[in-house]
């Protein structure tokens, strides 16, 4: 569980996350951390947030941010907005570490998912840009549709897709959440 000074990493994404102010810290209304880029980190898959606005200041380096296919570097000082429903990825694109202030609202669950993603990468559960299994990727699709979205393939599709591959996740042994990396 995400607690305050908490520091996950993701060894696959080469990233780190202290939270801030978790959801509990803030009645749900705000999950407030610092993210730290290693340099040349790796670009995550092109995702959206259904229901959730995000927030970053770069605190120090430089943050590449692709939204909706346009690149634009960001460095330290500047801002942006994402919308909710806004296709968009971020990562540092330079040799020198980036650290940025990451604000989402409402916090929902997006401090499990992101614990789950660190474990996950931790324990060599996932390819080497950070992406899980298929089978574990409709399962974490599925618990997770309101604060994390994949652009592709369509969302529509991805429930189809995901909702015939989770009775077989589960018979494999996979799950949605792990209480180890909430711990």
């Amino acid at each position: 569980m995400a607690y305050k000074n908490k520091t996950i990493f993701n060894p696959k994404t080469q990233t780190a996350i202290a939270f801030l102010q978790t959801t509990k810290d803030t009645g749900g209304q705000l999950l407030e951390m610092e993210h730290t880029y290693n340099g040349h980190s790796k670009e995550p898959a092109p995702h959206y947030h259904p229901n959730q606005e995000e927030d970053f200041t770069v605190l120090s380096g430089e943050l590449s941010v692709r939204i909706d296919g346009h690149v634009r570097v960001l460095k330290q000082g500047e801002q942006i907005h994402i919308p909710k429903n806004t296709v968009h990825s971020m990562w540092n694109n330079s040799p020198e570490n980036t650290v940025v202030n990451w604000k989402v609202r409402p916090a929902m669950e997006t401090e499990y998912f992101l614990e789950t993603a660190a474990g996950l990468a931790n324990d060599g559960k996932t390819n080497g840009s950070g992406m899980p299994r298929l089978l574990q990727v409709a399962l974490l699709v599925s618990k997770f549709k309101n604060v994390f979205r994949l652009a592709k393939p369509s969302f529509p599709v991805q429930l189809v897709l995901f909702g015939i591959l989770t009775p077989f996740a589960y018979l494999a042994g996979y799950r949605p959440t792990y209480k180890k990396y909430l711990d």
